[in-house]
């Protein structure tokens, strides 16, 4: 599939640039140049979807400790919990901007 859009991509260069400025120098380079700058954006993609896994890897490693201190005992706040404070949370902020509306 890459190769098949690099060489569409490159033909479609080399066709513009020489319908433009009907010099196969101009063909040649302009070419070479459009490669050498598909060549880099495909080894910076590789480079990144390398660095992405690596992250999802060590958040997977950071869910196993997770998973092994739950069996240690050190269990997170329950989701009711959390809910609950976020709404006094955002009870005592809506309560607070009131006040200070108030002469």
């Amino acid at each position: 599939m890459f190769c098949r859009v690099l060489g569409v991509v490159l033909c479609s260069t080399a066709l513009t640039v020489y319908f433009a400025s009907h010099s196969i120098g101009t063909v040649v380079v302009t070419t070479l140049a459009c490669s050498l700058v598909l060549q880099l954006g495909y080894f910076a993609s590789v480079l990144f979807l390398t660095w992405r896994s690596g992250c999802v890897s060590s958040a997977g490693q950071r869910a196993e400790h997770f998973d092994s201190c739950k069996e240690v005992g050190s269990e997170p706040p329950d989701l009711d919990e959390v809910t609950n404070e976020s709404a006094n949370l955002l009870q005592r902020d809506q309560m607070l901007a009131i006040s200070l509306l108030l002469p």
